[in-house]
């Protein structure tokens, strides 16, 4: 887990997770056209702006992604790290508890 202290709360860098997917696949901001204006695209790789959930929907369909990829890519530590294995155990582990207690909660009721 080198590179990642999962006791600490995560601050996400969504900037850099949608500048990153953006030029590593290649599009150009022009390419969320349909989406967003090239200036709202450029507003939130900038920082200037934070996405709202439907808007994080929509980027990750431009880029053919899941919203969960970009969201993952945010909450990356190192952006350049080569794996993303540690976080995604942490979130799997956290989604089995609150699942786990949810379904407990309606056997409950």
């Amino acid at each position: 887990m080198a590179g990642m202290n999962l006791t600490e709360h995560p601050t996400n860098n969504f900037p850099a997770a949608l500048k990153g997917a953006r030029t590593s696949l290649g599009l150009a901001q022009e390419a969320f056209s349909l989406a967003s204006s090239r200036t709202y695209v450029s507003s939130l790789e900038r920082g200037i702006k934070s996405p709202t959930l439907s808007k994080i929907d929509t980027l990750a369909e431009v880029l053919g992604l899941h919203p969960l990829t970009l969201l993952t890519l945010a909450y990356l530590e190192d952006p350049h790290m080569e794996s993303a294995e540690p976080l995604m155990a942490r979130v799997a582990q956290e989604l089995r508890l609150v699942l786990r207690e949810s379904n407990s909660g309606k056997a409950d009721r």
